[in-house]
């Protein structure tokens, strides 16, 4: 499982083929003649890429992972007003932690990590503790520090992350809601933020 992957010309049609299986079949019930099938490739191609079926999961959760973390926190926001890039970073967090795909692989992984403890890890890797790395490296952007007052970014970037999951989440996660609105998104992103800045921005 820790066999270092090889990219090339199909790794992508690979990824999104085994993407598709695992939002619809889950873990155990997916396949490598399913994953093959959807991702229009050969057995014998899929193995060129993946010695395994939990590697192939474990691409699928880091590729997607970080890309959400990359664009949440791009240069484009780096450079917007501070109030405006925290509600740009919740925006994209909260938006993302409600998508069927983070919900679907969310549960696999709290499924799985019994018997595949590094599936775990990865995803919390990648997941959570990558989204606070980013947070983090935009509160110590000199922009941030110099409107906001923050002593220990690690505290305040994990705070804004719990704020941006929100009950919202648990009741997403448990099938009680339907998928969540823009209004809802935007409610949450902006309460978040306010609660932030409230705490942590400069006085005059």
């Amino acid at each position: 499982m820790n066999a270092p992957v090889r990219k090339g010309r199909k790794y992508d049609q690979v990824l999104e083929g085994a993407r598709s299986v695992f939002m619809r079949e889950g873990f155990e019930g997916a396949s490598v003649d399913q994953i093959a099938r959807d991702a229009h490739v050969s057995k014998a191609t899929l193995y060129s890429y993946f010695p395994d079926k939990q590697s192939l999961f474990l691409a699928v959760i880091t590729h997607d992972c970080e890309m959400q973390a990359r664009g949440a926190v791009s240069e484009d926001i780096v450079q917007k007003p501070v109030p405006e890039a925290l509600y740009a970073i919740a925006h994209s967090f909260v938006s993302f932690f409600l998508t069927g795909f983070a919900l679907q692989m969310f549960r696999l992984c709290v499924a799985e990590s019994m018997r595949f403890p590094e599936l775990g890890r990865a995803f919390y890797e990648t997941g959570p503790q990558n989204a606070q790395n980013q947070i983090i490296a935009y509160l110590e952007t000199p922009r941030a520090r110099a409107e906001l007052e923050i002593e220990d970014s690690y505290v305040a970037a994990d705070q804004l992350l719990q704020m941006c999951r929100t009950d919202l989440l648990l009741k997403r996660l448990f099938g009680v809601v339907g998928d969540a609105s823009e209004d809802e998104i935007d409610r949450i992103s902006r309460e978040a933020v306010a609660t932030f800045l409230a705490r942590y921005q400069r006085r005059p």
